[in-house]
């Protein structure tokens, strides 16, 4: 097997368990893209089966987990855009603007917490965020356990996950976690030249990593095989911030404006960027942060003015765009 081939096996097994119908509550291990990651984690009484994974897709693409049956978790992470949805800020419940812009879902089975402030601790009690927001599902825990109670189809798809003859929400957030776990991004041309050792990086690429890890400084925060620390920093995107990031959860003044440093993978399908969707292009995204961003007094010490010519501006884009996947999820 040569090591091209190696990258697309584990997508493809994915899929196979997803449309399988034999050993479906038979425990098994999705297993990373490579040896850059570690084992991907669940909780010790939420092993993964296939029957509870494909429970858990069906939910996330199920409109009817909003309070009208109009928006489901896939409205705003979408297959085809990383699982973001290509709007500033998404639109959920009877058309109403959410208050940011939408995140990737791929590799949260390693977020430490959500959010962009941190708020929530676990993937399992994250979607509470959400599914009660009344910008985005606007639905309630009773009202949303007590339809699914009354569906037939949904009756036998958790007793064949859980063995349950009762739909709980402990139940509902395992398995919509479960398929959250499921989706891996590690499948990109930098992945190979800089996990696997495969000569897949042209020479304008090369010189974007030595930017990158040098002069740009980018890797201080965007680290790690899911290239974030997962930090919180105020990156001076605004003078006066109406969102105030990490302080709603903190109140120290210290901390506003600072969100959680997002992942660099798969740029080419996640625009608009930035926790309010305001940059449009990785060219405008280069330029904030050569310029030093914005003054602001809790800005990081980190974000000077670099000086990039234009040769680097456009080195450090050709390497950004080789983080993406070349192959994504498709339902």
């Amino acid at each position: 097997m040569n090591r091209k081939s190696g990258l697309w096996i584990p997508i493809l097994c994915l899929k196979v368990l997803f449309i399988t119908t034999s050993c479906r509550g038979e425990s098994f291990e999705i297993k990373p893209p490579h040896r850059g990651f570690p084992p991907v984690p669940y909780l010790e009484d939420s092993p993964p089966t296939a029957s509870r994974i494909q429970l858990g897709k069906k939910l996330f693409f199920d409109k009817g987990l909003s309070a009208d049956s109009t928006v489901s978790c896939a409205t705003c992470h979408l297959p085809e855009l990383a699982f973001t949805d290509g709007k500033p800020k998404s639109i959920g419940h009877q058309g109403m603007e959410t208050a940011r812009n939408a995140p990737t879902l791929l590799n949260v089975a390693w977020h430490p917490y959500f959010f962009r402030e941190g708020g929530n601790p676990r993937l399992e009690s994250q979607m509470l965020g959400p599914l009660e927001n009344r910008e985005e599902m606007a639905n309630s825990i009773p009202n949303l356990i007590d339809r699914i109670n009354q569906n037939s189809h949904y009756r036998n798809l958790f007793k064949e996950a859980f063995d349950t003859d009762v739909i709980d929400f402990y139940h509902l957030a395992r398995a919509i976690a479960l398929f959250e776990r499921s989706l891996i991004s590690g499948y990109s041309r930098w992945d190979r030249w800089y996990y696997l050792g495969d000569d897949v990086l042209d020479s304008t690429e090369l010189r974007g990593w030595k930017l990158f890890t040098g002069k740009a400084g980018c890797i201080a925060c965007h680290n790690g095989p899911d290239l974030t620390d997962y930090s919180f920093q105020n990156i001076g995107l605004y003078e006066q911030y109406s969102d105030v990031g990490l302080f709603r959860r903190t109140r120290d003044s210290s901390d506003i404006g600072k969100m959680k440093t997002p992942t660099l993978r798969n740029l080419l399908y996640t625009a608009p960027y930035m926790h309010d969707g305001s940059l449009k292009s990785l060219e405008e995204v280069i330029e904030h942060y050569d310029k030093g961003g914005k003054n602001h007094f809790a800005k990081s010490p980190l974000l000077k003015p670099l000086r990039l010519s234009d040769e680097e501006k456009s080195d450090l884009i050709a390497l950004l765009k080789s983080f993406s996947d070349t192959i994504l999820y498709a339902p």
